[in-house]
């Protein structure tokens, strides 16, 4: 297959990802819906919309997909910006080369809703997914058998700081059905102590100290900046207990490389396995550019093979998505939806 290589082209769409001091929050919103929104789904991917816990969100599902496995999927967009629409070709990516359904939420955006609004809508949306698919399973599973769904949550840019939010404070039960979490370029220090705030020149061709210093402004107050669940990186021991694997894809030129390197030796210091792989000559979000680069599609087959390489999901669960089977269930999830605090 022939993919076209124009790293000018790549950089001036990924550039849309990012919010600068100059532009206004309304600017910023319109540039990265046009830059990503595409109507056309590949590779066979379906669209649905199912509401979890009061939170609207996609579902795109592959042709072929195990029905254990699920993927909550948390975009970027320096917490002010993107929605399911402009991560929607990207996750349906995803889903195909991961044989998963992917589940991406409209959370609630900066500065209107500050921190911690998005992180709030998270919680509710995964304890509400988790749910419905634990009814979901133990309507199809065999006597005995246990009925335990296999949750993968995937994150990029400020998606993955609220990601591992969310995951620092699950209880116990659900963290136990979350498998591994898979970041991508993932802002993991928004305090004046990390490194991107340092270095007088950069050779990241994307983002910017001025992004992460703007976005951390809409976010939260300064006070804020050194909490775990605004900079991932300062993380406490407690928090990391029956903490799944971690997996960090990024490019060698980004700025935020440094607070990756960092994160990964905290994770491994408390046991937790943490994967930091790094693409070569690569920038902020290379992954969300397949149409000018060839390393896209190369880093998201890895990332494929990465899920369904699991153990966990025998090939007896993968299955042709079933709209009468959904339907039939949707009673008892939503009864059950409604008790999400427990």
């Amino acid at each position: 297959m022939f993919f076209s290589d124009n790293r000018k082209a790549a950089v001036k769409k990924l550039r849309n990802l990012v919010l600068n001091s100059k532009t206004e929050i309304s600017v910023f919103r319109k540039k990265l819906e046009a830059a990503f929104q595409n109507p056309i789904l590949p590779n066979r991917v379906t669209l649905s919309e199912h509401v979890y816990g009061n939170i609207k969100c996609d579902v795109l599902i592959p042709e072929i997909y195990s029905s254990r496995r699920i993927v909550l999927y948390i975009h970027g967009g320096c917490f002010a910006g993107g929605s399911c629409a402009s991560w929607r070709n990207f996750c349906a990516s995803i889903a195909n080369t991961a044989s998963s359904r992917v589940v991406v939420p409209e959370y609630r955006l900066a500065p209107a809703h500050a921190f911690p609004a998005a992180m709030e809508d998270i919680q509710l949306c995964f304890r509400s997914l988790y749910t419905e698919e634990q009814i979901s399973l133990s309507l199809d599973a065999a006597a005995g058998e246990k009925a335990e769904p296999e949750i993968i949550v995937a994150a990029d840019g400020s998606g993955a700081t609220l990601a591992l939010a969310v995951l620092f404070t699950l209880k116990e039960r659900y963290k136990k059905s979350v498998k591994q979490a898979i970041l991508f370029s993932p802002w993991l220090n928004l305090s004046p102590s990390s490194q991107v705030f340092q270095e007088k020149r950069s050779c990241d061709e994307v983002i910017t100290a001025d992004c992460l210093r703007k976005s951390g402004e809409f976010y939260t107050y300064e006070s804020n900046l050194q909490n775990p669940l605004v900079s991932p990186v300062y993380v406490e021991e407690e928090m990391l207990k029956g903490f799944p694997d971690v997996f960090i894809q990024m490019g060698e030129k980004e700025i935020l490389l440094p607070d990756a390197m960092k994160f990964k030796n905290k994770l491994e210091e408390n046991g937790v396995n943490c994967t930091l792989d790094v693409w070569k000559d690569m920038m902020f979000m290379f992954q969300m550019a397949d149409e000018y680069l060839p390393s896209p599609h190369l880093a998201l087959e890895k990332i494929g093979k990465l899920i369904t390489a699991r153990k966990s999901c025998p090939e007896d669960f993968f299955a042709d998505y079933s709209k009468s089977a959904a339907k039939n269930r949707g009673d008892a999830a939503s009864k059950a939806g409604r008790d999400l605090t427990e």
